[in-house]
């Protein structure tokens, strides 16, 4: 009789034990939480920061998932564990959930959920690895760094409105006199362009602030996409005529009304098209919209400066600024495009960004019609 079979069913044991073992070691290395469960849910693998951040100190093997996680969304809702790991298809990542004890207490969890193999044998399980940290205090400190724009944003309005009515009519004044100075005229426009500068910054904080806080409300409305553009282009055709940049618009006219924040559609727009002048020392800007299934695509191209492979994927980072020289030229926060993000998630739009250096740049921004 042949033991052959017997023999590398002993050998596979040895191999997944070892494997299994190596991978233990592996995850009690870590910093981080890391809980796997299996197809049921329940725990195969955990290390020893599991059980700090569950404050157990008892073996969590075998046992379901859902008695060991009591999370809460940011509204304070309890969020179904299982079924959120069920609907995990693709790794899953958030900073907005909370983890509840038995004592009522709460702390911030970073949450990432990714579904694997359980082992390295051919016959491995499914099932899901879920990470965790505590960034309790992290949290605690973007609540104090976004109550303090807010503050600030607030206070300084006042006082950048007074200065801006004042240099206004000091310009006023000194258009109308005689015999005044040209040098006068030229640094009275130079302090009102940096009072716009700072108001601009001061409204990109507010509306940063108030995103972050999550103070931001839709009103959906109809919208003309027509008059979005020609609204855009009144806007805007002065400012770019100035550079010496030619303005367009073009619509698709089969364009229909689209249903959607007329306040965020317009303001994600306005820093497209305030970028793209900004960024164009010469040639054109065009403005466009496109009938899409479901909504309406605009498309804002310039035949400007152009963005990098390597900036492409900073672009709507908070306070990115590219390293182009011909970008630093020009006075910005880098918080348009993080801000103009925000408000397109917030209305469910995808933002797309087509661009080549010194070829110019397109950014496309889908519309879907919400109820």
């Amino acid at each position: 009789m042949s033991t052959t079979p017997k023999k590398n069913q002993s050998t596979n044991t040895s191999t997944a034990a070892l494997e299994h073992e190596r991978l233990t070691a592996l995850i009690n290395s870590m910093a981080d939480a890391v809980i796997a469960v299996d197809e049921l849910q329940k725990v195969v693998i955990y290390n020893g920061a599991a059980l700090n951040i569950l404050d157990v100190n008892k073996g969590l093997n075998g046992k379901r998932i859902r008695a060991l996680l009591h999370l809460l969304d940011k509204n304070n809702q309890v969020i179904d564990v299982e079924q959120l790991i069920d609907r995990t298809r693709t790794q899953f990542t958030t900073r907005d959930v909370r983890l509840k004890y038995p004592n009522g207490e709460t702390i911030n969890l970073y949450l990432s959920i990714a579904p694997v193999h359980l082992g390295y044998a051919i016959r491995g399980q499914r099932g899901h690895v879920i990470l965790m940290r505590d960034i309790t205090r992290e949290k605690s400190l973007e609540e104090e760094r976004d109550e303090f724009i807010s503050v600030v944003s607030h206070e300084l309005r006042t006082p950048i409105a007074i200065a801006e009515g004042n240099i206004s009519n000091a310009q006023f004044s000194v258009d109308r006199a005689s015999n005044v100075p040209d040098s006068v005229s030229t640094s009275l426009k130079a302090a009102y362009d940096q009072i716009i500068f700072l108001s601009g910054m001061i409204n990109d904080l507010a509306t940063l602030s108030r995103a972050e806080r999550g103070k931001l409300t839709t009103e959906i409305e109809a919208i003309n996409a027509h008059d979005v553009l020609q609204d855009l282009k009144q806007a805007y055709q002065r400012q770019a005529e100035e550079k010496g940049l030619k303005l367009t618009i073009k619509a698709d006219p089969h364009l229909e009304l689209l249903r959607s924040s007329k306040l965020y559609v317009k303001e994600i727009l306005q820093n497209f098209v305030t970028n793209a002048i900004k960024y164009t020392q010469a040639g054109s800007i065009e403005i466009s919209a496109h009938k899409k299934t479901g909504g309406v695509r605009f498309d804002v191209t310039d035949t400007g400066i152009g963005i990098s492979k390597t900036d492409k994927q900073k672009v709507f980072d908070k306070f990115f600024r590219s390293e182009d020289y011909r970008t630093r030229q020009s006075s910005g926060t880098g918080l348009g495009l993080y801000v103009t993000m925000k408000l397109a998630r917030l209305i469910h739009a995808e933002v797309d960004l087509q661009s080549e250096v010194n070829e110019g740049s397109t950014f496309s921004v889908y519309f879907p019609n919400l109820d």
